[in-house]
């Protein structure tokens, strides 16, 4: 069984100086949620409050609806992922795993869930391994195994793939949400990875500055941030400021009801064309081949700052060398505008 988690205005400082200001957050039963944010902006902070390592000043951590605000971390029913997995390297797989079971007097037939966990994260048969003998990836797997051991109502991951190498990293993002996805258990997780939380999420929050600054699904944050500061953050973005006249050059489009706003437009969302096809005329600054992708930099004449531009490398034929020029087009089917920062 999971719960739901809720915090409410909560409110935090250390040693005179304010962590976490107001933040408010509802994770659904069952969810993957993940916190996501710059340095210092009370992503990690907000996590050890929910895992009772810190007590907030004022503020509710509501568990299925109980304030476990004054409750100690091992009364909290919880699993912890730890950023160093904080593995016994002295103690085999299994001794790991079944480390919480004889801790807090789960069961006795320690031998079974054991054994079912580590089937679950694909490690079955490595009871009697030591600890020390294990690669990352391993060793990862065995922490979630003891998280999910003692059958925690909230599991709680903090950095849980950093310490991987990226294509380790993102082999591990799909099978840490399906056995999430196949336990149930309401997850909660802080990364510093985009692509990680994008990916992985049912939900994400983005804090800053110790706030909440958005909270939502992947597609609506990255396609439709709320603020400047969001739209930067999350990912590349070309902002284009709106004229009072309603017009946002380079682009041929009106927005007469955005004025003094900012209209993103993401890398993507650009298109290079033939020549003398529909768009605008722009001049390549600077060219990345990514494999796959190709991202440029593109000067254009009204336009004050260079543009970015990210697209398929497939059936492009010849990556465009500086000083080239190409014609951009954008579709205007889908319009989305920010305030710009105060």
């Amino acid at each position: 069984m999971s719960l739901d988690v809720e915090i409410k205005d909560l409110s935090l400082s250390i040693g005179g100086t304010r962590i976490l200001t107001d933040v408010n957050l509802r994770v659904p039963q069952g969810s993957f949620v993940t916190l996501l944010g710059p340095s210092g902006s009370g992503k990690s902070t907000t996590l050890n409050v929910l895992a009772g390592f810190l007590t907030p000043d004022r503020g509710q951590v509501l568990f299925g609806g109980q304030d476990v605000k004054d409750l100690p971390p091992g009364a909290r029913q919880l699993g912890i992922v730890f950023q160093n997995y904080a593995i016994f390297p002295h103690m085999t797989v299994g001794e790991n795993v079944r480390f919480p079971l004889v801790a807090q007097r789960i069961g006795t037939d320690h031998g079974k869930r054991v054994a079912d966990m580590l089937e679950l994260v694909k490690l079955g048969g490595f009871e009697k391994r030591r600890a020390s003998t294990l690669s990352g990836g391993q060793l990862q797997r065995v922490a979630l195994a003891r998280a999910l051991a003692a059958r925690p109502q909230v599991l709680l991951l903090d950095e849980p793939l950093s310490a991987l190498d990226k294509q380790l990293r993102e082999a591990m993002q799909s099978e840490l949400k399906a056995i999430q996805r196949e336990v149930g258990v309401t997850t909660i997780s802080v990364t510093h990875d985009q692509a990680e939380a994008l990916s992985m999420s049912d939900l994400v929050v983005v804090m800053n500055g110790g706030r909440v600054e958005q909270a939502g699904t992947a597609e609506e944050m990255y396609c439709r941030p709320g603020t400047e500061f969001l739209a930067r953050f999350l990912g590349e973005v070309n902002l284009l400021p709106v004229a009072p006249d309603g017009s946002c050059r380079p682009l041929d489009v009106r927005a007469t009801d955005a004025t003094g706003r900012l209209l993103v437009i993401r890398p993507e969302d650009l298109r290079i064309g033939r020549t003398d096809g529909p768009g605008f005329d722009a001049t390549v600054t600077d060219v990345q081949f990514q494999g796959g992708t190709l991202r440029l930099e593109v000067s254009v004449p009204d336009s004050p700052l260079p543009l970015v531009v990210r697209s398929s490398y497939a059936g492009y034929g010849s990556v465009p060398r500086t000083g080239e020029k190409v014609r951009l087009s954008h579709d205007f089917s889908f319009l989305h505008f920010v305030d710009p920062a105060a």
